[in-house]
């Protein structure tokens, strides 16, 4: 008789799996704090959040610190400021969200095509650009600060909503993460489509970009984190326009003195992250993975 040879499977013990979520779930209690405390103290009333921020920096060491975790009066007099009565963070507001969705559209149409090129084609020069594209996403933006605004007063653009914008449309890191996932694709997949008539862009289009969806989603997340926090460009590019400025620029000034609807601001203002990265948090997490595999 033979033997089968039995499979040892090694499956983690009980309380080490539950040590290790019970772990996982203290780090993300002690992270999402903030965020619960953001929008909980929205609710206050304007004057209670300025009495609030008024003891800040006169706490005792020897005393724990007070929290407040309800309001003596709930309401929702801070959104009806910024939304009905001072429309001026709403106006920043408005701003970010303008910048974020044609910086978001640019990219989608400039960079999948800059990293397909430069991942499936042969031509002189290819190497040398890929390596310029290295070199600017290894640069901090310090470093480029000065020869972009050259540029962009040269060309007339400074103190427009196009200096913030096309510069940001060739983000060299998203180039880079994109052609490196390209170049792991079967070069038999494209032949196979060549051989049945597709051209260049047919194969691109209808092959290239579906196969390539979770990675291109984990970057428009990673971009739109990048693009709704925007603060060094605009304060350098629109230095003279401040009705043009974002939200994330103007939140250190609406911290610095406490107008009491600072918690409505952030508030409003992180919800738009948080709904791309539901949306996009399986695109992320298979992004991840078949960037590990690779």
């Amino acid at each position: 008789m033979k033997r089968q040879a039995s499979k040892i499977e090694y499956r983690p013990g009980g309380s080490s799996k539950w040590l290790t979520r019970g772990l996982l779930m203290g780090l993300a209690t002690l992270m999402l704090i903030p965020v619960i405390v953001t929008f909980l103290y929205s609710f206050f009333s304007p004057e209670e959040i300025k009495a609030f921020m008024q003891t800040r920096g006169s706490f005792d060491a020897d005393k724990w610190m007070e929290v407040k975790l309800s309001p003596m009066l709930f309401s929702l007099t801070q959104y009806y400021e910024i939304l009905i009565r001072d429309t001026s963070i709403l106006r920043m507001f408005v701003n970010s969200a303008f910048y974020t969705v044609m910086i978001l559209l640019g990219q989608a149409a400039v960079i999948p095509m800059m990293a397909y090129g430069l991942s499936r084609f042969r031509f002189r020069g290819r190497d040398a650009i890929f390596f310029v594209i290295i070199m600017l996403m290894l640069l901090p933006f310090q470093v480029t600060m000065v020869p972009n605004v050259l540029t962009l007063r040269s060309i007339g653009l400074l103190n427009t909503v196009w200096a913030v914008i096309l510069p940001m449309w060739f983000a060299p890191f998203y180039i880079f993460l994109i052609r490196q996932f390209m170049l792991g694709l079967p070069n038999e997949l494209l032949e196979a489509a060549q051989v049945d008539g597709a051209g260049t862009f047919r194969c691109y289009w209808h092959i290239v970009l579906p196969v390539c969806r979770p990675i291109i989603g984990a970057a428009v997340a990673l971009s739109f984190a990048d693009c709704w926090n925007l603060v060094e460009q605009p304060m350098t590019y629109l230095s003279q326009k401040m009705e043009l400025q974002p939200l994330s620029v103007m939140f250190n000034q609406l911290a610095a003195s406490s107008s009491g609807i600072e918690f409505a601001g952030a508030a409003i203002y992180m919800l738009p992250a948080l709904f791309i990265y539901l949306y996009f948090l399986k695109d992320i997490l298979a992004g991840v993975q078949l960037t590990e595999l690779k």
